[in-house]
């Protein structure tokens, strides 16, 4: 192995590293459902076992998650009912489904834990810059839609829709870069204590510091991009970002699709200027793990939820280091 950060054997684990996960939200309303409470309860499950793998082998852990899905159904809602009760903003929005999916998660937890780990969910204030969120919309939220049925929405509703990675047409909202956490002090005093903390929940509330007070700001903060940050906070040793594939692929789609099993910093910008790592699909992810990398990260994963203990052990996914020999892309 080329990296040096892997757990303590059995025997010697001293929980002294910290991993993020970041887990999408699409994971728990994927294409295809409706979205239920039933459906995303069920599919927290493997999320919550991702996590709990990593608690057997000696590290700390903080979650964070996506809210894309359900941030924009609940949006929808709001606006569908506006006749009988004033629509909140979509920050507010954006702070209602990080209660929702704190305790959909803290559940599962529980359920595969046994109750013998004290998870906590933190409802986090994420910093943007005002200026930068309002200049374009980015991120995709809500259901997907037909491409017919999407111009409708954008022509009655004022959205402004895009395909999404070929899986559907969906709005897009504004989505700053987050440039601080507001608890980032009490996350870190959290999980120094030992408890597994759900944060940054759909990238952290996107807010500003005007005269003194915080004041929202009508976006969707990338949770990829909100994990990175998070992790640098903690000081973490990994930095995992899980996803509906095993590993990052070049020429992704193609009769030339080769999985990558491990790559430097430098190479991972040479194939993302290449275009290998398109932004409505690997591209957060991968700008996240360098952006981590470069700001003293030691490790970033990129697999799915069933192997991620695998992945920062080195045994699968696709692993993201600051120095390396040339990428490992299989045959």
């Amino acid at each position: 192995m080329r990296v040096g950060i892997l757990p303590s054997p059995p025997g010697r684990r001293s929980m002294k590293q910290t991993a993020v996960l970041a887990l999408g939200g699409n994971a728990l309303a994927p294409p295809g459902q409706s979205g239920t409470w039933p459906e995303q309860r069920e599919n927290a499950v493997p999320l919550a076992r991702a996590a709990a793998a990593l608690l057997h082998a000696g590290w700390r852990v903080a979650i964070s998650h996506g809210n894309g899905p359900q941030v924009g159904a609940l949006a929808l809602q709001q606006e569908e009912g506006e006749r009988e009760v004033p629509a909140q903003p979509l920050f507010a929005v954006g702070a209602m489904t990080q209660g929702l999916l704190g305790s959909m998660l803290a559940m599962a937890l529980d359920e595969i834990c046994g109750g013998g780990v004290p998870v906590v969910s933190v409802v986090t204030h994420t910093v943007v810059d005002p200026e930068v969120a309002g200049r374009s919309a980015t991120k995709p939220i809500g259901p997907f839609y037909t491409r017919e049925r999407a111009l409708q929405l954008a022509a009655s509703r004022g959205w402004q829709v895009v395909d999404d990675a070929g899986r559907g047409w969906r709005r897009v909202v504004a989505s700053p870069e987050p440039l601080g956490i507001v608890e980032a002090r009490a996350i870190r005093d959290l999980v120094a204590a030992g408890h597994l903390v759900i944060a940054c929940g759909g990238g952290g509330i996107p807010v500003t510091r005007r005269a003194g007070r915080l004041e929202g700001v009508d976006a969707v903060v990338d949770k990829d991009l909100a994990a990175w940050r998070l992790a640098v906070e903690l000081d973490a040793g990994v930095l995992a970002l899980v996803t509906g594939v095993d590993c990052v692929s070049v020429h992704h789609g193609t009769p030339q699709q080769r999985p990558i099993t491990e790559m430097s910093l430098a190479e991972t910008d040479e194939l993302d200027r290449a275009g290998h790592f398109p932004p409505g699909s690997m591209g957060p992810k991968v700008a996240a793990a360098a952006r981590f990398l470069r700001n003293g990260g030691r490790l970033a994963v990129i697999t799915s939820a069933e192997h991620v203990l695998d992945a920062v052990e080195g045994r699968h996914g696709t692993r993201i280091v600051s120095g390396g020999g040339g990428a490992r892309v299989s045959a």
